[in-house]
């Protein structure tokens, strides 16, 4: 009975559709939902129900990649119920997750600098973390200290066998950044993310205050001017 009380509640309306392909990730869709009707699947966004889609479309002007357009389908009708029940319950997971634990800091997704859209809203006044991989695992109270009131970049020069300086440059140029703060590790290798931070402020051309924080292999910070 259940199952055919559903069936008869589907109905042909407006509803999303996000394209996979185009999804890079960022999650400003799911922030911009309203109605919890979309969440982070193995890193893309997706509708989780098709009755908490009010069809309005708030998601759509905050995708960068214009991943999600309306399409006219079979799908369960709006349920508003449903979904600020499923808005409370979230709300009160979170407090219960917040009694228990440090809150996550993170500002912006995705975080890795070769994933990351040149141009997005969190950059307009932002103070920019671009943090060494290692850093953030070296660094016990890394969330607080570091990435909190900023957009964070994270990379590893030596790993992705790549300059980030073309990229970061873009970023710079194409953005209002107010300043920039990086955190290495104080091996060699975390040299290449200095250097490329350095050529990329160079580069775009703007006079912005930046910093290096060092941080040693035992977790301490080594130089601290932030």
């Amino acid at each position: 009975m259940a199952a055919l009380a559903a069936m008869e509640a589907k109905m042909i309306r407006k509803i999303i559709q996000i394209d996979q392909d185009k999804c890079n990730g960022c999650g400003l869709c799911v922030e911009a939902c309203h109605e919890g009707a979309i969440g982070m699947v193995n890193g893309k966004a997706q509708l989780l129900r098709d009755d908490y889609c009010d069809g309005l479309g708030d998601c759509l002007p905050a995708c960068p990649t214009e991943a999600i357009t309306f399409v006219e389908r079979e799908a369960a009708e709006y349920d508003k119920a449903a979904s600020e029940a499923n808005i409370k319950k979230k709300k009160q997971s979170t407090h219960k997750e917040s009694d228990c634990k440090p809150e996550s800091e993170i500002q912006n997704w995705p975080l890795q600098i070769k994933l990351v859209p040149i141009r997005a809203p969190y950059f307009d006044g932002a103070n920019l973390l671009i943090a060494a991989d290692c850093s953030a695992f070296a660094y016990g109270d890394f969330h607080n200290r570091f990435m909190k009131n900023r957009i964070t970049l994270i990379g590893c020069p030596k790993l992705d066998q790549s300059d980030y300086s073309e990229k970061l440059t873009e970023i710079i140029k194409e953005n209002d950044i107010n300043s920039v703060t990086v955190t290495r590790m104080g091996v060699p290798c975390c040299g290449g993310i200095v250097h490329a931070v350095k050529i990329a402020l160079q580069s775009s051309g703007k006079m912005i205050p930046w910093q290096v924080v060092t941080i040693t292999t035992d977790g301490e910070l080594q130089a601290d001017n932030t």
